[in-house]
């Protein structure tokens, strides 16, 4: 069943991003692959932010506390993680090096505060979009290391394994802000 769920959802995006260029596409021109990506970036990017913006500072550190959440990270962490990995598979695309530090597991320990996560998070989408930008017929099916596991990957698969990563994550701050008794952005 969760793997149904991504799957759709996965689908979801990539319909919505080649319907959203198809719109504006003129006469036989086809979008570009850069153009599909940006278009998924910016689609991921316009619910994940209001999502940052809309939990209030001194809930950052909310975590659940009503079940089986032992170990679970935090909203703060839950957000710099999830841009710290656009950060790090936006690098892999591009093979550079990450422009900023990404940290651990739960992002880097000297970015504090909403204002500095909300920052992180919209940077680290720009950096994605500038990575999967790069992506055209010819490099999309290169193979790379890939940062998160032994072995390598496409540029295109990472891409979007990455919007997949982001995705995962928005379902689990969605949750964080509805136990806090605030109506996400995308459901007002």
């Amino acid at each position: 069943m969760k793997n149904s769920i991504w799957v759709i959802a996965l689908l979801f995006l990539l319909t919505c991003g080649s319907a959203a260029f198809a719109q504006s596409a003129t006469g036989d021109q086809r979008p570009t692959f850069s153009q599909v990506e940006s278009g998924l970036v910016t689609m991921v990017e316009s619910v994940l932010v209001p999502v940052a913006e809309a939990m209030p500072e001194d809930k950052y550190s909310f975590v659940p506390t009503n079940g089986q959440f032992k170990g679970v990270r935090n909203f703060s962490q839950q957000l710099k993680h999830m841009a710290s990995s656009n950060y790090e598979m936006g690098s892999a695309i591009l093979g550079e090096k990450p422009p900023v530090e990404v940290g651990g597991e739960n992002g880097p320990d000297s970015i504090e505060g909403k204002t500095q996560i909300v920052k992180y998070v919209k940077d680290s989408f720009a950096y994605l979009n500038k990575a999967l930008s790069s992506l055209n017929e010819k490099n999309a099916t290169e193979e790379i290391q890939s940062p998160i596991q032994p072995g390598t990957v496409t540029k295109l698969g990472l891409g979007t394994l990455c919007l997949w990563h982001d995705f995962d994550h928005y379902g689990q701050l969605v949750e964080y802000l509805r136990m806090n008794g605030i109506v996400p952005p995308a459901s007002r």
